[in-house]
């Protein structure tokens, strides 16, 4: 079983099969790692995409939130000329879960448990996770089986030397997190503050690499001045591009490093805690940012 484990944690070669799920409203990271994903083929076999639930300024709440971003995702399918995905996008849960014992029942849920049926150990789903991970949670929730035939890549938390876990897609459910890292499914995580942090571009870089090279660079370009104005605007920025990173993992063996270690646990104080007999996972250490900027940038134009 370990074995088995250990094996599923490794950055997979060749296609694989994929789900995104993502609250592509909430930010605009989002839709640059969808647009990535969608522009390679080669590399990812999409099964579905999936919208997470979200609640912040963007939304009157996680339901809300969800249901705009699975209009989102339908908006950035058409700028990428993939319309005939339109059937594969799912709404996930309109809250999130109430405890770590009762999933949220939704199209996403359900259609997360009958993909990874039709994988095994050895043919895993990967589900790659940029937001809260309610919808991954809840699907574990009605099937437990299915963590063994599955691989969760999560953006979520800070680095464990971090002081807190206070990161928008952990805090906002961190019953669901709990769930996700103690039911034994290889989990692949991304840390924002203190690893994706690096990921960060600027106006001009933007400007620079993708304005006037298609419909879909001019909406990234535009939405993400419009973005960082709202909140910047008259200084200086940089605008992080968390979400990205998640996707490029599976592109190239250098864009990122990362270790196995013992799953943590994921604290209500919004804290980490740690034993050395829980179950292992791979958390990410480092990103290479021009490396990954470079492919997403020439990728994307």
């Amino acid at each position: 079983m370990v074995k088995t484990l250990l094996h599923r944690l490794e950055r997979p070669e060749g296609r694989v099969r994929a789900v995104l799920d993502t609250d592509a409203y909430n930010e605009i990271d989002d839709q640059f790692a969808l647009a990535y994903m969608l522009k390679k083929p080669k590399k990812f076999h999409i099964q579905a995409l999936t919208a997470a639930p979200f609640h912040n300024e963007k939304s009157s709440g996680p339901g809300d939130g969800m249901r705009k971003s699975y209009q989102e995702i339908l908006h950035i399918l058409r700028l990428t000329n993939r319309e005939d995905m339109q059937n594969r996008v799912f709404e996930g849960s309109d809250t999130y879960l109430p405890d770590e014992k009762k999933p949220v029942e939704s199209p996403a849920a359900r259609e997360l448990v009958r993909l990874a049926k039709e994988g095994s150990p050895d043919d895993p789903l990967y589900i790659i996770a940029i937001g809260a991970i309610t919808n991954v949670a809840s699907a574990l929730l009605l099937d437990s089986s299915m963590a063994e035939r599955c691989v969760i890549v999560w953006l979520g938390g800070h680095a464990w030397h971090w002081p807190d876990t206070r990161e928008f897609n952990m805090q906002q459910d961190v019953a669901a997190a709990r769930v996700v890292f103690d039911s034994g499914a290889p989990v692949v995580q991304f840390p924002c503050m203190g690893v994706v942090s690096e990921l960060r571009t600027t106006g001009p870089e933007l400007g620079y690499w993708l304005r006037g090279k298609n419909e879909l660079c001019e909406y990234l370009v535009r939405h993400t001045n419009d973005e960082v104005a709202s909140y910047a605007g008259g200084t200086a920025w940089s605008r992080v591009i968390w979400d990205v990173s998640a996707v490029a993992w599976f592109i190239d063996p250098h864009f990122t490093s990362g270790r196995v270690a013992p799953s943590p646990i994921c604290g209500y104080d919004h804290r980490y805690s740690f034993d050395a007999a829980r179950h292992p996972c791979r958390v990410i250490d480092a990103i290479d940012r021009d490396k990954i900027f470079t492919d997403l940038f020439k990728t994307l134009a």
